[in-house]
């Protein structure tokens, strides 16, 4: 056995250890604790922080419903929160799911501003405050591009992504607003914060 191979397996026989002296400790143990829980934060460090978790089954998708908008050739838009943040700005956060037959691309979702580098995006979203009149559109940055989700292209039969789009917050007092894509009819949403 090389000198390499002796220290890795020391140092997996280290950590074996280390484990077992853990888990022996009781909770009033000032030591045994504090090393409980650097191993416990060390577990769940190594978990993956997107894409899965370590099985490879999809993280859980959000429970809430605030509004669902159903389309032509079943595609679904399920919203999930309307979020008002200090900034200003309103979040609302969905997922599309495709419950078609066929691949379907969000290219009529887009905004007709032919300066807006976005194409397969959710930017032709909108807001509608019917009390006072107003329509909110999803915000850009300085390159052009929108505050959403952008590449929703080629998303097959049932495929589900999360979604999101960022508008002004209408006043303080506005408590719903009707949420718009273009295609699609509008959904009555409450906002929150």
């Amino acid at each position: 056995m090389s000198s390499r191979m002796a220290r890795a397996a020391g140092a997996a026989l280290a950590v074996v250890i280390s484990l077992a002296v853990a888990g022996c400790g009781g909770e009033g143990d000032g030591d045994g604790g504090e090393k409980k829980t650097e191993l416990d934060g060390a577990k769940s460090s190594a978990a993956p922080r997107s894409g899965g978790t370590p099985t490879g089954a999809p993280e859980p998708r959000p429970t809430t419903t605030i509004g669902e908008l159903k389309g032509p050739d079943g595609i679904v838009v399920t919203l999930h929160s309307a979020m008002r943040d200090k900034g200003g700005f309103l979040t609302v956060d969905g997922t599309l799911t495709n419950r078609g037959s066929k691949p379907f691309t969000s290219l009529t979702w887009r905004s007709k501003e032919t300066e807006l580098k976005s194409q397969s995006s959710v930017s032709g979203a909108s807001l509608i405050d019917q009390a006072g009149k107003k329509r909110y559109l999803v915000l850009r940055d300085t390159d052009g591009e929108c505050l959403c989700t952008t590449g929703l292209v080629n998303i097959r039969p049932n495929e589900s992504r999360a979604l999101f789009a960022q508008f002004p917050a209408p006043p303080a007092e506005v408590k719903d607003v009707d949420f718009q894509l273009p295609t699609m009819p509008s959904v009555r949403i409450k906002i929150s914060g």
